[in-house]
């Protein structure tokens, strides 16, 4: 785990103290609420488990409790508050992690019903594992914009002690106050500057995208930790990092992959989704989804032996309509097959009898996956015949740079092509034509 403080406010400079904290003890909270069920809440604390564990701390106990009604001042009451309190003194733990999202008086109640134990929920938790795993400046940059966004309201915490320290008459807007708005300043100007620089990695994107629109793209997508860079690496030859934990890869790698002699394709591997994933990292890594949105067909990668697969396929689901990929292909790749006895194999192809079942690990049946390509890939591209004004040498250029250009002929009125390449973008350059005709 990594501890946040605010150090070097200076005038035009914000800058992030990170602590390294080894061996914390963590104390897990699950909340049962509405049509939740204690084995499902229980299934979602196995899943805080591995993120804690993620993150570098040991889980040394649970508490799970049935509400029915949130509480404002502390999630789940105060009694239930101090009991949680009372029960991770006991165990000698230095952090207690909800499994929901608290607001920042939630955190604060907590903190002082807890003194010198850390109060955190499951968005703080997901911040720090990604905040350990960015190792790119597009990811960097990312992560600290989602980091300071949620930082941002709870502020205030941060400069209690200067309150208990002074007090009384005169120092109810006192330097604590100060302090705060002076923070509070530097991080928006800080978001502010992440914002631009966001903008710029998006249009450097944009600039890659459109190199790459004459190629047929496919996107591996899916709950963090289903195999999607396994399956890259076994696909394409690539050496991308591999670990059995959850966000094991953050930033998007793009490789190209021969399906026969005469089809290669682009295929990319990104971060992966997980249940409850912070809204603010959703927005900060969305350049870094636009390789799916932009993409011809989307693998969509799934853990054939969770015991939470149709909860992480309506997870992943969720975020990739969100980010504007409604109506995009998309084919289900069940992995880690061999993990599965025969009848549970038969059981998955019966509920999903479109999907491919593979396992990447194992190299079983990736032909039927790369079969599966190729038909998308042929079903995709069409031939067109387009004419452009021979002045127009701007755009018979981009045409060379997005398309396969098949035939070229100069006649007296305009040059005429024919293409081939993804129908999105022959519909794209036909419109742009003087006399297009598919």
């Amino acid at each position: 785990m990594q501890k946040l403080g605010l150090v070097g406010l200076g005038r035009n400079n914000l800058l992030l103290d990170i602590e390294k904290i080894s061996n914390e003890k963590a104390f897990l909270i699950g909340v049962v609420t509405g049509g939740l069920s204690p084995e499902v809440v229980e299934e979602h604390l196995d899943e805080l488990e591995l993120l804690t564990e993620t993150a570098g701390a040991e889980t040394v106990g649970r508490f799970t409790q049935r509400v029915n009604r949130i509480s404002p001042k502390y999630f789940i009451g105060k009694g239930k508050a101090e009991q949680i309190v009372n029960q991770a003194k006991m165990l000698d733990v230095n952090l207690i992690v909800f499994d929901d999202e608290l607001s920042p008086t939630q955190v604060r109640n907590f903190l002082r019903l807890a003194e010198s134990i850390k109060v955190i929920d499951r968005t703080a938790l997901i911040l720090d594992i990604f905040t350990q795993h960015a190792r790119t400046r597009e990811a960097k940059t990312q992560v600290e914009l989602a980091r300071l966004e949620y930082m941002l309201p709870r502020l205030t915490r941060m400069w209690t002690h200067l309150e208990r320290q002074m007090g009384g008459i005169g120092t109810r807007a006192g330097a604590g106050e100060t302090q705060i708005e002076i923070d509070r300043r530097l991080v928006r100007g800080r978001i502010s500057k992440l914002q631009r620089e966001m903008k710029g990695i998006e249009k450097e994107r944009e600039t890659q995208s459109r190199r790459r629109e004459q190629k047929f793209r496919i996107s591996l997508v899916g709950y963090t930790n289903a195999g999607k860079s396994t399956l890259l690496n076994v696909l394409t030859g690539a050496d991308v990092y591999i670990k059995d934990q959850l966000f094991a890869t953050l930033d998007t790698t793009v490789r190209s992959l021969t399906l026969d002699r005469k089809c290669k394709v682009l295929i990319s591997d990104s971060v992966g989704f997980i249940r409850k994933l912070p809204h603010s990292l959703v927005a900060s890594f969305r350049s870094t989804l636009k390789e799916a949105v932009d993409s011809d067909l989307l693998l969509l990668v799934v853990d054939a032996s969770s015991r939470q697969l149709d909860e992480q396929l309506e997870t992943v689901k969720e975020v990739l309509t969100s980010i504007g990929t409604r109506g995009k292909e998309t084919v289900v790749v069940a992995n880690k097959i061999d993990l599965l006895t025969p009848a549970e194999l038969r059981g998955l192809k019966d509920r999903f009898p479109h999907a491919v079942f593979i396992s990447a690990q194992n190299h079983l049946r990736l032909d039927t996956l790369l079969e599966r390509m190729k038909k998308s890939l042929e079903s995709s591209y069409q031939t067109a015949e387009v004419t452009f004004s021979a002045s127009l040498g701007k755009e018979i250029a981009s045409v060379y740079e997005r398309v396969e250009v098949l035939e070229q002929d100069y006649q007296s009125d305009g040059v005429h092509l024919k293409i081939r390449g993804n129908s999105s973008v022959i519909e794209q350059i036909v419109a742009q034509s003087e006399d297009g005709e598919a």
